[in-house]
């Protein structure tokens, strides 16, 4: 069987709120794009007593035995549904972890995306449900790569044709601990997403709204408040604001030209920097 071959978008969080704690957890509500950057991941099934999974790339150091993949196989054969299929899975590792970008659970969205898609199981929607909260909380968000509003009930409601921006992210040498940044959250956001409408992803609303993890990181690491300023000053004619916990800022243009003269500066300024020029999908 040859392998199939999946491409794993990174996500991002255009606005993100922190609304409650539930049960230890903390309610969040977000507006999330994906953007072209991706991993590549190859899988096929074989005839094996276990399931094979490898990483590859420059960003597949560090990468636990114990992932969102291996996550997803440990749920699926609890939850009876693979009768007995194993998978080799390969993947090549183009998203920064520890970014804020979810490339690990995207991973294991798109796995098993496919794995529904292919026919190898059938899972009710309670399954479904219960398999992406087992994995991670914005596992959902990556079962259909798209305009997203996620609401402070854990509802999803997806658009289409929403206008592209060309995206500027940039990551320094060190990642954030989202376990670490949640924990230092110690004030909630009022629910604003609960009406979801396409008029949210507008350019101009965009910029009107925050990430509430943004000040936290921030205060954390000095380097990151630095990086947000240089690329608003760079730049009047863009939006700017951290995705998820950090460590990876995020300029949104509506311009190609500018955001690849944005990249130019920055690359000028901070040599040691991940930067990448890319556009919501």
């Amino acid at each position: 069987m040859n392998y199939s071959r999946i491409k794993s978008y990174a996500k991002v969080n255009l606005a993100l709120n922190v609304t409650g704690k539930n049960s230890g957890l903390h309610k969040v509500e977000s507006i999330v794009g994906f953007v072209s950057l991706h991993d590549v991941i190859l899988i096929k099934k074989i005839k094996s007593k276990r399931h094979l999974i490898s990483f590859d790339g420059k960003y597949s150091k560090n990468i636990y035995k114990k992932n969102t993949i291996s996550k997803l196989f440990k749920v699926l054969e609890k939850e009876m549904l693979l009768e007995g299929h194993k998978f080799e899975i390969k993947v090549n590792k183009y998203i920064p972890s520890r970014s804020g970008l979810g490339g690990g659970s995207m991973n294991a969205a798109n796995i098993l995306k496919y794995l529904i898609k292919k026919n190898f199981i059938n899972p009710s929607k309670r399954q479904l449900t219960l398999i992406c909260k087992s994995i991670g909380s914005d596992v959902a968000l990556g079962l259909n790569s798209t305009f997203t509003i996620l609401k402070s009930n854990n509802q999803i409601k997806e658009f289409k044709n929403c206008k592209k921006l060309y995206v500027l992210i940039v990551k320094p040498s060190f990642g954030c601990s989202t376990k670490k940044i949640y924990k230092s959250v110690k004030k909630f956001s009022k629910p604003r997403f609960n009406k979801p409408s396409k008029k949210m992803f507008a350019f101009d609303n965009l910029k009107k709204l925050n990430n509430s993890l943004e000040a936290i990181s921030l205060s954390k690491f000095p380097k990151l408040k630095n990086i947000k300023h240089f690329l608003e000053k760079s730049s009047n004619k863009s939006f700017v604001r951290m995705t998820g916990s950090g460590s990876a800022i995020v300029a949104y243009f509506k311009s190609k030209k500018i955001c690849e003269d944005v990249k130019k500066k920055f690359s000028r300024k901070y040599k040691n920097c991940w930067c990448k020029v890319t556009k919501t999908i």
